[in-house]
């Protein structure tokens, strides 16, 4: 019963910064609903009993990667009119999209179908079970290449990230090392003698 309420309670937050990602006007906001979003999902996967997952997805994806996501929003400096100007050419797929992923959702979770792994509540886990374990055995043999392949995939993401950060734009003040380190006392300092007067 219990397990039932926390599971619609983190769900509808879940698509209400959902909601919140994708409708938000600023972009930082957009950021920090994804934040939401991503702690409520873990909070869904406690309730499956997948506890390293959940404390991955805090730790890594809300952490550091939305962090890193955060600070290259900001340093962008995304100009928001401009994004919206063909919104509404491609508004027709995106109804679309959403039209058959709420059949599916619906389809789901409506419908039994005899067989399907949807049709019954999985059994919990023994006591000595470890899904860290069962995880690295999986990730480690079977999807290797999949886990390395996804690592390169996020370096150079970041390295785009930063490159577009350096980029000239107008009104961007620049750090000129060798300026710095050439500068002289005499340029910056002016020392002046004062007379002492005795009364």
């Amino acid at each position: 019963m219990i397990n039932g309420i926390l599971f619609y309670t983190f769900a509808a937050v879940l698509v209400f910064a959902a909601l919140g990602v994708i409708s938000s006007r600023n972009p930082v906001h957009s950021v920090l609903f994804l934040v939401l979003s991503f702690a409520q999902s873990s909070a869904l996967w406690l309730l499956l009993e997948a506890e390293f997952l959940a404390i991955v997805l805090v730790l890594v994806y809300v952490g550091a990667v939305m962090v890193l996501f955060l600070f290259v929003v900001m340093m962008l400096d995304v100009n928001a009119e401009q994004m919206r100007e063909g919104f509404t050419r491609y508004l027709p797929l995106g109804l679309t999209v959403a039209f058959v992923l709420v059949v599916e959702i619906g389809y789901v979770i409506g419908f039994k179908i005899p067989g399907s792994p949807f049709s019954s509540v999985p059994e919990g886990h023994p006591a000595d079970y470890s899904n860290i374990k069962e995880l690295g055995a999986v990730l480690y043999t079977e999807h290797v290449y999949a886990f390395e392949l996804a690592a390169v995939i996020l370096l150079v993401a970041i390295v785009a990230a930063i490159t577009l950060t350096m980029r000239k734009r107008p009104g961007l003040k620049k750090q000129k090392v060798s300026e710095q380190v050439s500068v002289r006392r005499e340029d910056r300092v002016r020392l002046e003698k004062i007379e002492s007067f005795k009364e």
